[in-house]
């Protein structure tokens, strides 16, 4: 089984985790109505994947308190009754949701609130403890961070979490975190379309896992969307057209540029055998010894053929320059 080291902790995971995201199910802005998951899910299905997860060696599971607004945490915790120890659970907080009107309602990040949310969350997952504990606010005020540190090692020496970690793009947000010594991971978005150098660097520099959101372009790397594709789905967020991050899909409709350099690149990304998303995640794998993906799903099958990029492992350097080559050049045309 491939495997990794969780940063610099002395935890070691699969080199792919579960990202559940979608698994929570749908729940909405306040103000607008407006979707933040992916639209209707089956309890009992996610439930057969994750545990089909633990089956084929995949124990990292990323989750967050507002997903579904609370309500993946909760079908994790199910999921994992008698299996607690064959998982390691990460989870996030920062964003505030009502679990029973299924709303966003905010952001807060006050000494109080980090209490009362790990709490909370270790309530839903029905365990005793988070093995790593992410903020979820990626703009955070620079000056501020430091006292979400101090909680969080309150934390940890409570025996609430063993690590943490900051789900940001930004290296400047990331480096604060960096110098904790209970600070194990860096969450940022990453894939073939959206490749970020700086955060690797940091990453490699303070021996901290790269845990890579986004890893399949919110499916675009699956091959099941192409330009004239539509996600109709009104309660998929991807169906938004006013989120500036959500450059993958405008309007349920996937963007036409990167559907056309996935198809300069498909060749590469399938060979040996691979399917494209095996091909996506092994790209990931070959970029740095840190890097950790966590593709989402909703399906045993979706799990299934994740898994089996375990089997295939990284692409070689040789086809990481290859990609690169085409991508830049079908950039300039």
């Amino acid at each position: 089984m491939f495997k990794r080291k969780l940063g610099r902790s002395e935890i070691e995971v699969s080199a792919m985790g579960i990202g559940c995201w979608a698994i929570g199910g749908p729940w909405y802005e306040v103000e607008t109505g407006e979707p933040f998951g992916w639209g209707d899910i089956d309890d009992q299905e996610s439930i057969a994947a994750i545990q089909c997860a633990i089956d084929n060696g995949i124990t990292f599971i990323d989750t967050s308190d507002n997903y579904g607004a609370g309500h993946s945490e909760r079908v994790i915790g199910r999921a994992l009754q008698g299996r607690r120890n064959n998982a390691i659970i990460a989870t996030k907080f920062g964003f505030v949701t009502n679990e029973k009107t299924k709303e966003a309602t905010g952001q807060n990040a006050s000494r109080a609130y980090i209490k009362q949310a790990c709490e909370a969350s270790l309530r839903r997952l029905d365990t005793d403890y988070i093995d790593l504990y992410q903020f979820h606010l990626g703009d955070y005020p620079e000056h501020k961070a430091q006292e979400v540190l101090e909680v969080l090692e309150e934390l940890v020496v409570e025996g609430k979490i063993r690590y943490f970690g900051w789900s940001t793009d930004l290296t400047n947000r990331a480096e604060i975190f960096a110098q904790s010594k209970h600070c194990a991971a860096i969450q940022h978005e990453m894939n073939i379309f959206r490749d970020n150098t700086t955060m690797i660097d940091l990453c490699e520099k303070h021996q901290l896992a790269s845990i890579n959101r986004g890893p399949l372009a919110m499916g675009l790397l699956t091959g099941k969307y192409s330009e004239v594709t539509t996600v109709v789905d009104p309660k998929d967020i991807r169906s938004r057209n006013n989120l500036d991050w959500l450059t993958y899909f405008k309007d349920g409709i996937p963007s036409s540029i990167m559907t056309n350099h996935l198809r300069d690149i498909r060749e590469i990304l399938t060979s040996n055998g691979r399917t494209l998303t095996q091909g996506a995640l092994a790209w990931l794998w070959a970029r740095s010894e840190m890097t950790l993906p966590i593709p989402g799903f909703r399906t045993v099958k979706q799990v299934t053929e994740n898994a089996k990029a375990l089997d295939f492992g990284p692409l070689t350097q040789t086809q990481l320059q290859q990609i690169q080559q085409l991508l830049t050049q079908s950039a300039v045309n």
